[in-house]
């Protein structure tokens, strides 16, 4: 049996950041010359605050750094110029694929296949294209933005719904349990968790994997013991 549709996560499943976000903001404050008023961990904690109000993820990030340098006792404008460093750094050739997604996508030749990633559209829409992938999927759902974010089985709902895909025929790929096995059992998609440097995790009920493998190279053998007579 053919699985009617084949989708991946994207962040840590397709593609990683070369250099850590600690790395980059570290470079960002050394561009600008501005001394170091954050750490990545309270800046990612602090971003859920303004994705409602914001236009654009640039809008997002500036705003975002420019609360935080205010509070800190800083021009805002001092934060929107290390926003805009740390974007200069983040995009500049900072992603690659991750190893066996040419295998992954091979065994998808014939199978319908999309994104589903929690993301904003430009940020993520910038990814794949710089690993040329922009190009290799029938649809992609940006989850928090086009729906509710994952584990919510909306996006998973939506992307199968643009596909004519079954739930129950189709499978999802990606790194998080909290999010993409989770989400993907929410909806009743065949789950298959990318374990990587997380082998050890404890998945729970909610997030019990149907599949796992410790690399998308897996995926073909995956896809092929489902559809063995």
């Amino acid at each position: 049996m053919t699985p009617d549709a084949v989708l991946f996560d994207l962040d840590d499943t397709l593609c990683r950041y070369r250099r850590s976000g600690a790395s980059l903001l570290a470079a960002a404050f050394d561009r600008t010359g501005i001394e170091p008023f954050v750490a990545a961990e309270e800046y990612y904690g602090r971003y859920p605050e303004f994705v409602e109000e914001s236009e654009s993820m640039v809008d997002l990030r500036e705003r975002c750094f420019a609360a935080i340098a205010a509070e800190k006792g800083h021009p805002p404008g001092a934060g929107r110029r290390v926003a805009r460093a740390y974007a200069d750094e983040r995009d500049h050739g900072n992603v690659e694929r991750l190893p066996g997604v040419e295998a992954a996508l091979g065994a998808c030749s014939d199978v319908p296949v999309g994104i589903v990633t929690n993301g904003a559209p430009e940020m993520q829409a910038k990814k794949l294209e710089t690993i040329g992938l922009d190009d290799a999927f029938d649809v992609v759902v940006h989850a928090g933005y086009d729906t509710a974010a994952k584990p919510s089985s909306d996006p998973f709902e939506a992307a199968l719904a643009a596909l004519s895909a079954d739930p129950a025929r189709s499978y999802h790929v990606g790194n998080s349990l909290r999010s993409d096995v989770a989400g993907a059992n929410a909806a009743g998609v065949r789950s298959v968790w990318l374990a990587g440097d997380d082998a050890d995790a404890e998945p729970s009920r909610r997030s019990d994997p149907d599949h796992v493998v410790s690399g998308l190279g897996m995926l073909p053998d995956v896809l092929s013991t489902r559809n063995r007579p």
